[in-house]
């Protein structure tokens, strides 16, 4: 793994973090979103042996707790767990020690938004194995929790998700969404002949009326998700023009505020939580008037709805990295005036300085952002 700015995360700590707490087993409907952790037998082939004793050495750790950096700390780790932690921890003798040198050594890392497959439509099977791949490589790079808001596939994150807690694969803590729940005339879909390919292989679940909606959400918790994620704005893809004659954001709202509403209240209702991809506007309006636990992409921020965040105690959780590969051709097409990252560094900023609370969430996917690079980005946010 790459040094980048004399930091390093470091994999056997990830690993070691992730082992923390045992993975779970499954059992009953449902079972992803209430487990019991406890590491079967299938999931020992992936832990230390109970009696190894491993000593990491390092140049310094970040103690999230304390949010205070530990120069020259020492990790002990027993078994699968992490005993000690600490500047002053003893080397227990016998022990195996893995000396880091400089390096500096981070807890498990979570990244609150992640599509781990949003390639082209292909087979059920091959879906399902670009997303574990992809599940892997973010725990490879030190993300020992990912919750995914949606990939190609259906519920078949849910599958992966149970897969990896049952330990048959290796893999981060997941929580996920399975389908996202959308307005079913949206700029996804050109006309009707693309509506009906699209439906076979998309990430959203549509739906043209509350009651609808509430089904939607139901359906879904039998599948047993973790999440409910809606969509409140239409994303910028198909059709749809983002750029006004005067370089402001187009916003065209998605669901109905009374949609949105049924779906709040049912998920509530079922105890599941919901997540709301909105960028502005009456759709932004929306996602934050009815009550939704995570409101992502927030590009057009503004004082009104930095007062919800704040009363209501939601988190914000900005996206990035996709933002900077599509600067050029935004500010091409506002003739150099305006741009999506630049609307989404001013929402950032804006919720900063209020204290708003705001969340890691990188946006990968398996096309455009690469998996296992997610920390590349926490330079814009220093930045």
């Amino acid at each position: 793994m790459r040094s980048q700015d004399k930091l390093a995360v470091v994999f056997v700590a990830a690993i070691a973090a992730a082992a923390s707490q045992p993975v779970g087993s499954q059992e009953g409907e449902g079972a992803g979103a209430a487990r019991t952790p406890s590491a079967s037998p299938e999931a020992r082939k992936f832990l230390a042996p109970p009696n190894q004793v491993v000593a990491i050495r390092a140049g310094r750790l970040f103690d999230a707790r304390s949010g205070r950096m530990l120069a020259n700390p020492v990790i002990v780790v027993r078994g699968e767990r992490i005993a000690e932690v600490g500047a002053g921890v003893q080397v227990p003798a016998g022990a195996t020690v893995l000396d880091l040198g400089s390096a500096t050594v981070l807890p498990g890392m979570i990244d609150a938004h992640v599509h781990l497959n949003l390639n082209a439509p292909n087979t059920p099977a091959k879906r399902a194995l670009i997303a574990l791949a992809n599940a892997q490589v973010d725990l490879e790079a030190g993300f020992t929790t990912v919750l995914d808001m949606d990939s190609r596939g259906g519920f078949n994150t849910v599958e992966i998700r149970d897969a990896i807690n049952s330990g048959m694969f290796l893999g981060p803590r997941m929580q996920v969404v399975g389908q996202s729940i959308n307005q079913r005339a949206t700029n996804y879909y050109a006309d009707a002949q693309s509506l009906r390919f699209w439906e076979g292989f998309t990430e959203n679940k549509n739906t043209n009326s509350p009651w609808l909606a509430r089904a939607a959400v139901r359906e879904a918790k039998l599948h047993g998700v973790d999440w409910i994620k809606i969509y409140t704005t239409q994303d910028f893809v198909g059709p749809v023009h983002m750029w006004r004659p005067e370089a402001t954001l187009v916003n065209s709202p998605s669901l109905t505020l009374e949609e949105v509403e049924a779906i709040v209240d049912e998920a509530h209702r079922l105890g599941l939580k919901v997540a709301c991809h909105t960028y502005g506007g009456e759709g932004m309006k929306s996602c934050l008037s009815a009550g939704v636990d995570s409101p992502n992409h927030l590009l057009e921020l503004d004082d009104a709805a930095v007062k919800i965040l704040l009363q209501k105690k939601l988190y914000f959780v900005p996206t990035i990295d996709d933002l900077i590969s599509l600067e050029k051709a935004d500010l091409r097409e506002t003739g150099g005036r305006n741009s999506r990252l630049k609307l989404m560094e001013q929402a950032f900023k804006r919720a900063l300085a209020a204290g708003v609370t705001i969340v890691f969430g990188s946006g990968a996917t398996s096309a455009t952002i690469p998996h296992g690079r997610q920390a590349d980005q926490f330079r814009y946010f220093v930045k």
